[in-house]
């Protein structure tokens, strides 16, 4: 799959220099999508959730103290309302922890998150929808 290393996929970005990788790494991802990324897609593209524009698989880079920056790849991303969205499988089950302290970080750079599992995904495609629908004209 990817070349990165470990401090890449923990969302550390040596410098500048190195967007490019990430970018590659979000070409990559967009190339291998999970099925229920699949089907989420092929609504969100006809911008079925309200007119919407997304953009899957984005990267979002963040200024960090002392020249950092850190990024984060959202499975799904509307700039217009910084919202991203992310579908997860069971394993995002075994990394709640993790997901919870990723959304608080994204909720002080000024993004929105929204979850949804595979499950809400492939049996409920309408009413996941309807939520991020809601979401944007709120």
């Amino acid at each position: 799959m990817s070349t990165l290393s470990t401090e890449w996929v923990k969302g550390q970005c040596p410098n500048l220099n190195h967007m490019n990788k990430v970018t590659d790494f979000c070409r990559e991802l967009r190339n291998n999508p999970t099925l229920a990324e699949k089907l989420l897609w092929k609504e969100l593209r006809k911008r079925n959730a309200g007119g919407e524009k997304f953009l899957r698989q984005y990267p979002i880079f963040v200024n960090q103290g002392y020249g950092d920056k850190a990024f984060y790849i959202a499975d799904f991303y509307c700039a217009k309302h910084k919202l991203v969205i992310e579908v997860g499988g069971p394993i995002h089950l075994l990394k709640k922890e993790y997901d919870d302290n990723r959304d608080l970080v994204m909720a002080e750079w000024g993004f929105s998150v929204m979850r949804f599992n595979n499950d809400e995904v492939f049996n409920k495609i309408d009413a996941v929808i309807e939520k991020i629908m809601y979401w944007c004209i709120a």
